[in-house]
């Protein structure tokens, strides 16, 4: 595991903000979860891309360099603090201001207003305890070949079934969410044993 994270390096931008993020607690992404997600919307030549939960920027740069050279990243947080440092890490990374666009608000209040299939990955990273609710947006919003994308999936493997289990809605939550793409016969779906799992899904819809 320890080689996975250590091949995928990061340039000192992303170090400066991974620094960062660590400090204010946001839980950035791993460098082989990062160098995952730019794979992803490289492979499917990505022009729009909606990220769950901004956070300190760094997995929004990843996805940004992945994408077409036009492509926007459309990115949702409640922390507007978060948002301002996002902006300033994507323009010391070297994208323009126009390649992102930062929406605040409650996700589940945001992604009712975005276009249906007009998009070509959704990338979910947000609060654990939505992520069904997520998803059912997040299909509604992917272009017939897009891919979704549930960060922290792995964590839905830690539950304990035993009778004294206390249930934590947030990897409750995780689980009801893989099992949904599981049992989707229209999507493909694969499980990364990366970072804190990532857990990613071709819709054929």
């Amino acid at each position: 595991m320890a080689y996975i994270e250590q091949y995928a390096e990061e340039d000192e931008a992303l170090v400066s903000i991974r620094q960062q993020g660590q400090r204010w607690d946001t839980h950035p992404v791993s460098p082989a979860t990062g160098a995952a997600l730019r794979f992803l919307t490289a492979a499917i030549g990505a022009r729009a891309v909606v990220e769950i939960g901004t956070g300190c920027g760094s997995s929004g740069i990843w996805l940004l360099r992945g994408m077409r050279p036009e492509g926007i990243l459309t990115t949702v947080d409640v922390e507007p603090e978060y948002q301002e440092f996002a902006r300033d890490a994507y323009q010391r990374a070297g994208f323009a201001a126009n390649r992102s666009r930062l929406i605040h608000g409650r996700a589940l209040d945001v992604l009712p207003r975005l276009r249906d299939a007009a998009y070509d990955m959704v990338f979910l990273d947000a609060d654990r305890a939505e992520y069904a609710a997520y998803l059912t947006e997040a299909l509604r919003l992917l272009r017939d070949g897009g891919i979704v994308v549930l960060n922290n999936a792995l964590e839905a493997g830690n539950l304990n079934d035993g009778p004294l289990r206390v249930s934590d809605p947030a990897n409750t939550a995780i689980r009801e969410a893989g099992r949904l793409v599981r049992e989707d016969e229209a999507l493909v779906p694969l499980l990364l044993p990366i970072g804190a799992g990532l857990l990613a899904a071709i819709s054929s819809r």
